[in-house]
This record gives structure tokens, sequence and C-alpha cells, in this order.
């Protein structure tokens, strides 16, 4: 009999995790309460990092942690209480990274990020979507030389460690390449690898077609109805109460809340984030990272995308895009944004693990249950090779990447 199982969530990790288990002969359902890839999966920089080899680690130079607590600069915003529900997490975040720690957890990320790109590949040549994709890097960009420097001293670590790819480009290189940019910059990182996604959702809506059109089942839902049910679970649906022998949560940032109704306490965190489009005149030929000032811009189909930094917030929390204003009068110095489209501040949140690593196996005391979440700034990134993963360890099968760092129970 053909195994059946549940998917909670439709950003890229969880029609990945989906497609995946499909391929592998599970007949599989998808359940979210929006359409795929509506929610982090759609605001994203839309950047697939194969030079992301490196999670993001606490920041541990007291200069800038003194401008993040007086609410300088456009990198970091928070709020009291966010700070106030995430503290334990964000102590033990702050504990893992610590360099010998950081060193450690980048080994295990790093063998992720090594196969983004290729999976990828696989799955947007089967759903017909690469035309949505450009595939020539993108740029760090500095306004100092000193910053330029180190930057290019990590470039060269990072080349030694784990073969990343990148050009260090000066003044002129830099004017040459990317000739919209108007403010006086020391130079840039090219990295060469990366690609770039001009409409980060309408990714994984071509991912989750791809699903459906070979045979899935794609249901509206909500995913806080999960319940056990008889030998398996159900879930609540529009179209009645659904019920399959496994399930598997890849609800990104929302995935705290549903897994403390089933009793566990992992040390989890929210960076909610938000963008703006503009009708740029300016004709970036990729997507660009202000790496001292902490914001990207990448052209995208609606225009130009200002993404910015991350908010420590409760995930319910009113939108305060008092980063998004810093980062545009950045931006502006930076290059000619032109208008806003008329339209509110997109604001998500990005699902975050005090270890840096994320949370994909089983769940360490229910039967048939299954996690993939926690990837942080990476979900859009690394979602097929999530999704291949966690497909391999329900299938049983010895998975071409080591699983036990990212294990569940590692939290217990």
């Amino acid at each position: 009999m053909t195994s059946s199982i549940l998917v909670l969530g439709a950003g890229m990790v969880g029609t990945c995790t989906a497609l995946h288990l499909q391929q592998r002969g599970y007949e599989v359902t998808l359940v979210d309460r929006r359409a795929p890839g509506q929610e982090t999966s759609f605001g994203n920089a839309g950047l697939i990092q194969s030079e992301a080899v490196e999670p993001y680690a606490f920041p541990r130079e007291p200069g800038f942690l003194l401008n993040v607590a007086l609410g300088r600069g456009a990198e970091v915003n928070w709020h009291a209480r966010g700070l106030w529900q995430m503290a334990g997490s964000l102590l033990r975040y702050l504990h893992h990274s610590h360099p010998k720690r950081h060193a450690q957890a980048t080994e295990a990320y790093s063998r992720l990020i090594a196969h983004a790109t290729e999976e990828h590949d696989l799955l947007m040549t089967a759903a017909g979507a690469q035309h949505l994709v450009t595939r020539e890097g993108f740029r760090f960009v500095f306004r100092t030389a000193k910053a330029l420097e180190e930057a290019a001293q990590r470039a060269e670590d990072l080349r030694v460690r784990f073969g990343v790819r990148s050009e260090v480009e000066n003044t002129v290189l830099l004017a040459q390449a990317e000739p919209a940019l108007r403010a006086s910059l020391a130079g840039a990182v090219h990295w060469l690898d990366p690609w770039a996604v001009n409409n980060p959702g309408a990714l994984v809506q071509r991912y989750a077609e791809l699903f459906v059109a070979r045979g899935g089942r794609l249901l509206t839902g909500d995913a806080a109805s999960l319940q056990p049910q008889g030998a398996g679970w159900s879930v609540q649906t529009h179209e009645g109460r659904v019920q399959s022998q496994q399930a598997v949560l890849a609800l990104g940032p929302w995935a705290d809340g549903l897994i403390r109704t089933l009793g566990y306490r992992f040390p989890l965190f929210i960076k909610r984030g938000y963008h703006q489009h503009y009708r740029s005149p300016a004709q970036l030929r990729q997507p660009v990272l202000d790496a001292e000032r902490g914001y990207v811009l990448a052209p995208v189909q609606r225009g130009l995308r200002l993404t910015t930094g991350a908010e420590f917030a409760p995930i319910d929390a009113p939108p305060t895009p008092v980063q998004l204003a810093k980062a545009e009068a950045l931006a502006r110095d930076l290059v000619d944004l032109g208008e806003s489209l008329p339209e509110a501040p997109w604001l998500g949140a990005r699902p975050c693990t005090a270890d840096m690593l994320p949370v994909m196996g089983p769940a360490p005391r229910h039967k048939g249950l299954w996690l993939n979440f926690g990837h942080a700034h990476q979900g859009f990134t690394l979602g097929p090779v999530a999704g291949r993963l966690l497909a391999e360890m329900v299938e049983g099968r010895q998975g071409w990447i080591d699983p036990l760092p990212y294990a569940p129970a590692r939290f217990m």
C-alpha cells in the first residue's frame, strides 16, 4: 500500500519536501493557509546563495552592539517585548556564536549549502522555471578600503576552505560592472556562483504546480489543527479533515507555536524583515548588498526591491518599518531609487535556531511526525536540499548528507 503523508507549509522548504516525498512514491498532501510561496519565501531578496557557507553569527563587536542598543543604523531593529520573549534563545545564540562553536556549525551548514544550486537546477528544469533565474552571482559593495580589505581576506579564506569563487573589484572595476551605482565606493567582492531569482514567490509556485501536475494534492487548511488520529495524523482543511499516516511540519517561523502544543521547547526565535519596491531608473545587473549598512538591492520583475536586515520582534507585533526608512535613505545615496510602488511595505519573518542549524528529522516523542524548519536566512536557498534530505530520512535511506547535526533530538 502506498504510504500517505501530510506536509504542512507550502513555502520553499515545504513545497520541495512534498516534491521529494512524491518522487519516492508517497501519496502527499501539501497544506497551507495561503497559496504556495506567499509568506516568508515571497519577500526575500531572491538569492540562492552558494557562497553562504557560514551561518549568521551573533555580532560580537562592541561598537556594533552599542549602535544596535541605541537604535542607530539600519542593520538591526528591536522591540523590548521581542527581546524579552527571545532572551533565552538569544543567549544560547550568543553562546553558539563563539568562534570555535561557530566553526563547528559552519562545517555542518556548509554541507547543505554545497548542494543548493544543483538541487534547485533539477527542480527548475522539471518545473520550466529557468527564465526566473540569472546565474551571474551578486556583490557585496564596500564604502571603506578597510572593510573591503577585510572582506577580501574572508573571501580568500572561503575559497581555500570551501572552494567558494569570487573576484575582488576595485573602484574602477566596480563602476564598470555596475554603472548605476553613484556613490563613491571602495570596491566590491563579486561572488561568482550564487543565482538571483527575479520573482521568489513565483519560483515556489512553479515548484508547487509541478507537484500538482505529478498528482499531488494541494489544500488550504489550518496547520494548528494538526492532531494524532488513529495510527497517523490529521489536519482540518477546506475540504474537511484529512488524515495521513505521517506528517511533516515545514512551517518556518510558525513552527514554534505548533510544536509547543506538542510539548517541545526548542531554542527558536525569529528575525523579521521588510521589503519595498521602487520604480527605479537605475539598471542594476546583479543584486547588491551594501555590506557596511546592512540592506540589499535586488532587480526583480516588479522593479528594484529593497530588503532590510533583522528586526527582533514577536511574530504578531505590528509593523515598525523604521529600518526600511533608514535603508531607503542609505540606498538613495547609492542608486537612483525613483518612486516607491503604491503599496504597504512587505513584512515577513525568518525562522532561526540558537545553534544556527536547521531542525530536520523525526520528532523525538511523536511517531510518524517529522520536522523541517529553522533554516533562518537560507530557507529559499536550502529548500530543495532540505526537502531531499528529509524525504530520504522518511524513506529510511542513508542520506547523501549526514543528517545527525540537524536532528531535533539535539535539543532534548
